[in-house]
């Protein structure tokens, strides 16, 4: 087994609280839940290809592909799937449940990892995922009793986790292959072709209204794109998917204060003892890989 690579720990919650705050910018969006998708990956995509370029000879010169291929394909489809359904969820549900739901991955990865490749894991590791889990659950409980949209929206949410599991195992096994600026760059521009005839068919704005109105989508490329997805990729090369995965469950404890904050969306005592939950979950999980 590799050692715990600490760096890439630290890296991976960075970007699990940088995507986060993609709620919060998509609610503060005044275009369509699609649309803010789609402009989410078509203005983080000169960015990430401007990166791959800088970075092209340095892949070569590794042996590192630069070339499409369908394993970026797969990655972009499932990416956009997943994006184009939970920016939906955000529109009926809070952003705390839409979070929470879209990061059940954990769940799918570990039955995919042990029916797939029969894959054991350490009594820790089960132990710090089974805590966080329940920690997540109860973080975002009490909202999920609205009934109403809160239903669909959560039913979107929970649908939109599975194709997420998918996508993170297609990043993982892409990392062999990729450099994180090439993945990103590929798998982005492929995620905005998916997601623009849907932008433009679903009601609502797909232009934003003013110069104002362009800072949220901004924010959803530069802090969740380019400073979460990009950062996660890098760090899904040095950590296994399971850790990986369970680790993101930070998002929704960033998506719930932060939605207090701006939307007043309430926290309540059983909310933070979650959240207090998920941490411990977190942390005993990476114990669980030394």
């Amino acid at each position: 087994m590799k050692p715990f690579n600490a760096v890439a720990f630290a890296a991976l919650l960075a970007g699990g609280v940088a995507i986060g705050f993609a709620g919060i910018f998509m609610r503060l969006s005044d275009v369509n839940p699609i649309a803010s998708a789609f402009w989410r990956m078509l203005l983080a995509a000169p960015v990430l290809w401007g990166w791959a370029l800088m970075a092209a000879r340095g892949d070569r010169a590794v042996g590192l592909r630069t070339d499409l291929s369908t394993i970026l394909v797969l990655a972009g489809l499932f990416f956009g799937i997943e994006l184009g359904i939970w920016h939906l969820s955000l529109h009926y549900t809070t952003v705390a449940n839409a979070t929470l739901l879209s990061n059940m991955a954990p769940l799918f990865i570990a039955l995919w990892l042990w029916l797939a490749h029969g894959t054991r894991f350490s009594r820790g590791f089960l132990g710090g995922m089974a805590l966080a889990l329940i920690g997540a659950v109860i973080l975002i409980g009490p909202s999920a009793a609205g009934g109403g949209t809160h239903l669909l929206g959560d039913g979107l949410g929970l649908l939109s986790t599975t194709f997420y599991a998918a996508y993170q195992l297609v990043i993982k096994d892409a990392r062999d292959s990729y450099s994180t600026a090439r993945l990103m760059a590929w798998s982005t521009t492929i995620t905005a072709i998916v997601l623009f005839p849907f932008a433009l068919w679903m009601p609502g704005a797909f232009w934003p209204a003013d110069a104002a109105a362009w800072l949220p989508l901004l924010g959803l490329a530069l802090i969740a794109q380019i400073g979460g997805q990009t950062v996660i990729a890098y760090a899904f090369a040095h950590l296994p998917a399971s850790l990986a995965s369970v680790s993101l469950l930070i998002q929704p404890l960033t998506a719930a204060i932060a939605a207090l904050a701006i939307f007043g969306e309430r926290i309540g005592p059983w909310q933070l003892g979650g959240g207090a939950l998920l941490l411990c979950g977190i942390y005993f999980s990476k114990r669980g890989f030394k």
